[in-house]
């Protein structure tokens, strides 16, 4: 092997890289939130999370990303520690498929119909699949497409090249003594986890492998404790993904590890303890990429059959690891870990959004109760509500903006999280106006000023109107309850009519001196921030319709909808007679 063998080599093994890259991140975008959602639905038994986490791989072709996705989930909360470990162990069988697809590479006959099934040979037709679904397609999906088609292409050629590249090395001594310095399983073992750590593949470092099986000069004893180590060196990623994380995500992140290290030493144990007396005469012979694959599957598949049945006692052996501590913040839902699969961090999103709306509202009917039921104990919730909804609005916005910096992201999921965007803004405003009613509330109290009966009956008339409107809002936000949208715009209407006419009932009381202007100024406070309130429910409603009706420009729809809909008036009629004064 020259120095030009070598530039082929490492050129062939970036092309492999880059080939397993595009194809697994391709496959993950197109069937991630499908899988994602499988993956979430994980249930029962830890059979059924194993056949989910292995068809899962199977499909996106990446047990890491697998395993990254399952510590994400954990971390968010949206799925257990008892339903990480079956997916886990699934997702270690299911990437053996890569090794296989290599495997095929070295596929040798006459026949026309073995030779197309070998991948060189259709490989340029799929590429070919792809330049015309990349070029000529307009829609996403087709585009995704494209690029596993091209991935898979641009991976066998790797392969290809290494594996030419390499096949020089079958006469050479240095190679050979180079293999005799490693062939003691310790060093087999610190090789194949140093390769995979470096690599962050273990698809990658067993394809390297299968490439060396050219040489003539890989035998099945000296894969086994290499495929050992690239097994181990695998749950590098996990392991960096788990870092910062809640508790449980550490303890999904150390089941992959436990499962490596334990069920696959386990394994090999039994094999070599087996091999003492039966003498496996094969672990001489020189293996190939099908012997490499078959191996690989075959630790995987016994370690799964290993532990499989003692998933509760991986768990409490994580749980030794890493202890219980503090409670699950409130934010765990955001984590970062879950971007790369926008669809569930804008879903948990939106679940962290529905849970500050609900923050917002409750603020407000408070200070609303705060009329006739003021405590120090009520305001001290109100005062906290509104400091948690900022706190909501910096963490999701934060959050939202790392999504939509996402260079994958579709158009309707930039469209969620503009929307999302702009009803966090609209929620914390609610909350500061649920403290600035309190402190109206607070100053009437300080200053006993009373209203007049009549007065109090229209503010009561009008905080009744608020009332249901966010409830409206909130109904149309958290259940996407279209026919609620649409009702909040005939009673906001209904509120700024009641807003003017209480204006103009309080000017008429101040001149036959029965109120003082001082009443006039707190009303005034009162008023603008129940209009106010109103208001924000209708941009929440409004963005809800918008995000139904991407074509939807809301000013002009307004404008049409106050005129021309019978049933925007009919709804008009109804609430005005509800909320008259």
């Amino acid at each position: 092997m020259d120095f030009f063998d070598a530039l082929n080599m490492l050129g062939g093994l970036c092309l492999f890289l880059l080939g397993m890259n595009l194809m697994s991140t391709n496959l993950e975008l197109c069937a991630g939130k499908r899988m994602s959602g499988l993956l979430v639905k994980a249930t029962g038994t830890p059979l059924r999370g194993f056949l989910l986490g292995f068809l899962v791989t199977l499909v996106i072709q990446s047990s890491s990303a697998t395993t990254v996705m399952v510590v994400g989930f954990v971390s968010a909360g949206m799925m257990t520690l008892q339903q990480s470990v079956g997916v886990i162990i699934g997702a270690n069988l299911g990437t053996t498929i890569t090794s296989w697809m290599i495997a095929l590479t070295g596929l040798e006959s006459d026949l026309f119909w073995l030779q197309m099934i070998k991948p060189s040979s259709f490989s340029p037709i799929l590429a070919l699949i792809g330049v015309v679904l990349i070029t000529a397609g307009k829609k996403r999906r087709r585009k995704e497409i494209g690029m596993v088609l091209l991935g898979f292409t641009v991976l066998i050629f790797g392969i290809e090249t290494m594996s030419g590249a390499v096949s020089g090395l079958r006469e050479s001594p240095a190679f050979g003594n180079l293999l005799i310095a490693f062939s003691s399983p310790i060093m087999g073992i610190l090789l194949g986890t140093a390769l995979t750590a470096i690599i962050q593949s273990s698809s990658a470092s067993i394809g390297i492998l299968q490439a060396l099986c050219a040489t003539g000069q890989i035998t099945y004893g000296l894969s086994v404790p290499l495929l050992l180590g690239q097994n181990f060196g695998a749950c590098v990623t996990a392991m960096i993904a788990s870092i910062g994380a809640p508790r449980d995500a550490k303890r999904a992140a150390l089941i992959h590890l436990y499962f490596n290290l334990i069920g696959k030493s386990l394994a090999v144990g039994i094999f070599y303890l087996l091999n003492v007396f039966l003498k496996f005469p094969f672990l001489n012979d020189t293996a190939d990429a099908f012997g490499i694959a078959m191996v690989h599957t075959a630790i995987n598949l016994a370690a799964a059959l290993l532990l499989l049945p003692f998933s509760k006692l991986l768990i409490k052996l994580t749980k030794l690891t890493v202890r219980d501590s503090a409670q699950p913040t409130r934010f765990q839902k955001l984590d970062e870990r879950l971007l790369s699969t926008p669809a569930i961090a804008l879903s948990n999103c939106e679940e962290v959004v529905g849970e500050m709306a609900s923050l917002s509202i409750e603020a407000i009917q408070e200070s609303l109760q705060a009329f006739d039921a003021y405590s120090d104990e009520l305001a001290d919730r109100i005062r906290e509500k509104e400091h948690l909804a900022d706190q909501y609005e910096d963490h999701i916005g934060s959050y939202l903006i790392k999504i939509s910096g996402h260079h994958q992201l579709s158009e309707r999921e930039s469209s969620e999280a503009t929307k999302l965007l702009r009803v966090i803004g609209d929620f914390e405003r609610i909350s500061d106006h649920a403290v600035n009613l309190l402190e109206s509330v607070e100053e009437i109290r300080e200053k006993k000023i009373k209203f007049t009966p009549d007065a109090d009956a229209e503010l009561r008339v009008l905080c009744s109107a608020v009332s249901e409107i966010l409830l409206l809002a909130k109904d149309a936000f958290r259940e996407n309850d279209l026919a609620a949208a649409q009702d909040v715009e005939p009673l906001e209407q209904v509120i700024d009519g009641l807003r003017q006419k209480v204006r103009k009932n309080h000017t008429l009381r101040l001149q036959k001196n029965e109120c003082t202007i001082e009443h006039g100024f707190v009303l005034s406070d009162i008023l603008t921030n129940l209009e106010r309130v109103a208001d924000h429910c209708s941009n929440i409603a409004g963005c809800i319709l918008e995000s139904q009706h991407a074509e939807l420009d809301m000013h002009r729809y307004l404008s049409d909808v106050r005129t021309e809909s019978e049933e925007f008036r009919q709804r008009y009629r109804e609430y005005r007679q509800k909320y008259s004064i």
